[in-house]
């Protein structure tokens, strides 16, 4: 899981306000740690060294040396969005400016190849440095870098400044259930899960709906279908039933946009073709909060 997060976040050529940022990674030996920040990230001597130590062999040639890796992250104060959302009276001009922030941070990681996979609310950091809460979308342990797949969908492309999140196809049944698309339950989707999993999230946020974890029982931000006395999550209702119609809002007394219960749904269509791509749901969220 920390392979997947260095490579993902070094992955990156440039730093988004929404993306959790990697500082550096610290190489213990012997007790000493040093720094490693210092050198060029996609070095091969470098990538090697870092994967070879997640991956606990002998690196280097040094068999007597055992090493341990430490990852520097950005340090965010805030909490998490179920923290930060729960514990405060509710806010249409949070809940924008969120839904915005969400959305630009997935439209960035989807045009840099990276699928998040795990998007949640315990992922999503909140810092308030600058006076306003800024969303880090964190945790990239379950992403996936897509790499080898061009926008005609083949194989064998070396360079991956070409390549369609929406067409690679992924297998590793991954995620949090109450967050999980459909097609994710089957082991058989691509980067539309994760505007699934945001259409949950930003579902949830509007309307304070919320559930207590079964391991944590913590109250966590998640909508979800009720059957009798029983909660089933929305991917897997939708799994068993695809023709099956979301009450968008769930709560009479909220106040939701026809724009936004849209916006909404089609987020959370059973079939991922469906769904907008990163890309469009960035314009179409602008849009929808600026209408309402």
């Amino acid at each position: 899981l920390a392979l997947a997060e260095f490579w993902a976040l070094t992955s990156l050529r440039r730093q988004h306000p929404n993306v959790v940022r990697f500082e550096e990674c610290v190489l213990q030996r012997h007790g000493l740690g040093q720094r490693m920040s210092h050198g060029n990230k996609r070095s091969q001597l470098y990538l090697r060294l870092v994967e070879t130590s997640l991956k606990g062999e002998r690196i280097l040639g040094y068999a007597e040396e055992p090493c341990y890796l430490w990852f520097v992250m950005e340090f965010c104060e805030g909490g998490d969005l179920n923290q930060y959302v729960l514990s405060r009276r509710p806010d249409p001009a949070t809940n924008k400016s969120f839904m915005l922030q969400l959305t630009s941070a997935i439209a960035f990681l989807h045009k840099n190849h990276i699928v998040h996979r795990d998007l949640k609310p315990d992922n999503i950091l909140i810092t308030e440095k600058s006076g306003t809460p800024v969303l880090k979308v964190a945790d990239f342990g379950l992403s996936k870098v897509c790499a080898g797949l061009t926008a005609r969908g083949k194989e064998g492309a070396h360079e991956n400044k070409n390549v369609n999140v929406n067409k690679y196809w992924l297998s590793s049944a991954c995620g949090s259930d109450f967050y999980m698309a459909p097609e994710v339950w089957e082991g058989h989707y691509t980067a539309k899960a994760d505007i699934f999993a945001l259409g949950i999230i930003i579902w949830a946020m509007i309307e304070r709906i919320t559930f207590i974890d079964a391991e944590t029982k913590k109250e966590l931000l998640g909508t979800y279908i009720k059957q009798g006395t029983e909660i089933v999550p929305v991917g897997e209702a939708l799994l068993e039933n695809p023709k099956m119609e979301l009450h968008i809002p769930q709560k009479r007394r909220t106040s939701m946009s026809e724009g936004i219960k849209q916006l909404l749904k089609d987020m959370l269509a059973a079939n991922p073709q469906d769904r907008p791509d990163a890309f469009e749901l960035e314009t179409r969220m602008d849009q929808v909060t600026c209408a309402a």
